[in-house]
């Protein structure tokens, strides 16, 4: 499995955000982790990803463990947090090469950066400074940062909140794409989404799994009516 969560628990004082959930994604398939604000999902991305160790249960990638292997494991995931961190003074194709050196890509980084460049649809826009681009664009640069080192697993946390219909459009069709290659988890309030480019959909709930199945399968569960109400008025809103 690229992804295995076991028994996997994070408190932060009293508050359980994450309650003793366990799931596995294989390599190849795209998810759709979904569920309505302050369900956990952020908190669950970043136990995966390593940016928070502390945290009960277990949880692998690709066979190594998060607390054990932590470097090891951020050199195989692609993270794409929910706010694009990007340093807005930079240019575009020095920002991504920035990011390839900080993963140690120091032999054929120039042809590496070229191809993602292209790969993502930022040719015309690779010497502007970040501060310049639209929105969509700085999404793609985001998934251009956690592409370049060519990982095996994509978290993304919500890439295309914001975004106007062609920008979503065009993200989403470049995530598709990805997913056929790689193993991809991705968070959104976007059911519509989920049911275009996802094999499956998770959905957690007050720290709970409640739902892992398709999304076909899982719309037609009523006792997850409310849950579906509550990410259908989000995407309204």
């Amino acid at each position: 499995m690229s992804i295995s969560v076991r028994n996997l628990v994070k408190t932060y004082g009293a508050q359980r955000a994450v309650d003793d959930i366990s799931f596995e994604i294989p390599s190849g398939e795209i998810v759709g982790f979904i569920g309505p604000n302050g369900a956990g999902k952020s908190t669950t991305m970043k136990v995966i990803t390593g940016f928070l160790s502390e945290f009960e249960g277990e949880v692998l990638v690709n066979g190594k463990d998060v607390r054990s292997n932590p470097i090891e494991v951020k050199k195989e995931i692609g993270y794409l947090p929910e706010h694009n961190p990007l340093y807005p003074e930079m240019y575009v194709r020095e920002y991504l090469t920035f990011i390839a050196r900080m993963y140690g890509l120091n032999k054929n980084i120039e042809s590496s950066v070229n191809e993602i460049i292209e790969r993502v649809g930022l040719t015309k826009e690779q010497h502007k400074k970040i501060s310049e681009l639209s929105k969509g664009y700085r999404q793609r640069v985001g998934l251009a940062s956690v592409l370049v080192h060519d990982p095996k697993v994509l978290v993304l946390d919500e890439p295309t909140t914001g975004l106007d219909p062609n920008q979503l459009v065009d993200i989403r069709n470049l995530i598709e794409a990805e997913g056929k290659s790689k193993t991809v988890m991705l968070s959104t309030h976007i059911m519509q989404e989920v049911e275009a480019i996802c094999d499956r959909v998770i959905i957690i709930n007050n720290g709970k799994i409640v739902a892992n199945d398709t999304a076909a399968n899982v719309k037609q569960n009523k006792s997850l009516e409310d849950v579906f109400h509550e990410l259908t008025q989000k995407t309204e809103e």
